[in-house]
């Protein structure tokens, strides 16, 4: 079994302030009869805001409708995401659909601060309201840098959350980047949780960071896919992203495997550079993973497929 690109099925178009460029870390959700993809996308100022595109459940080459309007605008002054609103995952929760996102801000020193919020719907998704102006998960003692791109699974009774947490910033030709890795938090709430500063995905080299993962239940324990990239080069460049896989018997203890056949960069086009921030679902017995390609989500966001030999 291998992984089949689909190609590219969405890219703003520009015409709207709130959304003039990319469509970045698409987060899917599965409904009764489609698949609701949010994305983020940014102003002419480089500030993110969610919002989603609707596909089909049997083709999601289709797109069937796009969101005219952000689901959530940005925080209030001095709050952690007054300069971006960026989703993470989307989950139903009973009558409601949660999501942790990644709140930005500005800083001096180095180039932003982020960290991980939640928003919840009460309208299906359409539109989402802060359930703290705070964050959930930010950063702690052992963890003093910045949280982003949570993934958050309820698994028998206990809710789970893995997300990047950055470990340094690196001066590169003046100015600083940011490394960090997969950590693992819990909670019993999905509200209050507790980050063990437990390391999922060991770097392979030092300048490695690796970031948003996608996790899904197996028979045999849970399958997780990733970003992955080097501190150089890394915008479109040697380094840029690529898509990693990893899995474990418990969640804690990650054992990385090879990149998955099928997802490197194409030969030319929309990917041919980068391969970024997987989102993996299941449908009917079909696997889909919506990700990215050049650019961060520049270049617009698509899918692929697991196929059978």
């Amino acid at each position: 079994m291998a992984w089949q690109q689909r190609g590219k099925i969405f890219k703003p178009d520009g015409t709207r302030a709130w959304s003039q460029s990319h469509a970045q870390v698409p987060s899917a959700l599965v409904q009764e009869d489609r698949i609701r993809v949010y994305y983020a996308t940014r102003d002419e100022i480089g500030r993110s805001r969610t919002s989603f595109i609707d596909v089909d459940l049997e083709d999601p080459s289709k797109v069937i409708y796009v969101h005219p309007e952000p689901v959530m605008e940005l925080g209030a002054p001095g709050c952690h995401d007054e300069d971006g609103v960026m989703v993470g995952c989307v989950l139903s929760v009973g009558d409601e659909v949660w999501m942790y996102y990644t709140g930005w801000s500005r800083c001096t020193t180095v180039p932003y601060r982020v960290s991980c919020g939640l928003a919840v719907s009460r309208d299906g998704g359409l539109s989402f309201q802060r359930r703290f102006d705070g964050p959930v998960v930010d950063r702690t003692p052992l963890e003093p840098h910045m949280t982003m791109s949570p993934y958050v699974m309820a698994d028998q009774g206990r809710w789970r959350m893995w997300y990047g947490s950055g470990i340094k910033w690196e001066a590169v030709a003046g100015k600083f980047e940011p490394i960090y890795v997969i950590k693992y938090a819990e909670s019993n709430d999905g509200l209050s949780w507790r980050q063990p500063n437990q390391l999922c995905i060991p770097p392979l080299h030092p300048m490695e960071a690796n970031t948003r993962p996608s996790v899904m239940l197996t028979t045999d324990g849970l399958e997780m896919w990733f970003s992955y990239r080097h501190s150089l080069d890394f915008r479109d460049g040697d380094g840029a992203y690529r898509i990693g896989h990893a899995v474990s018997k418990d969640g804690l203890v990650w054992d990385r495997k090879d990149d998955p056949a099928g997802l490197q960069p194409g030969d030319i086009g929309w990917n041919d550079a980068m391969m970024a921030y997987p989102c993996v679902v299941q449908v009917e017995g079909r696997r889909y993973m919506f990700h990215n390609g050049n650019g961060f989500g520049r270049s617009g966001m698509g899918y692929s497929e697991w196929v059978l030999p």
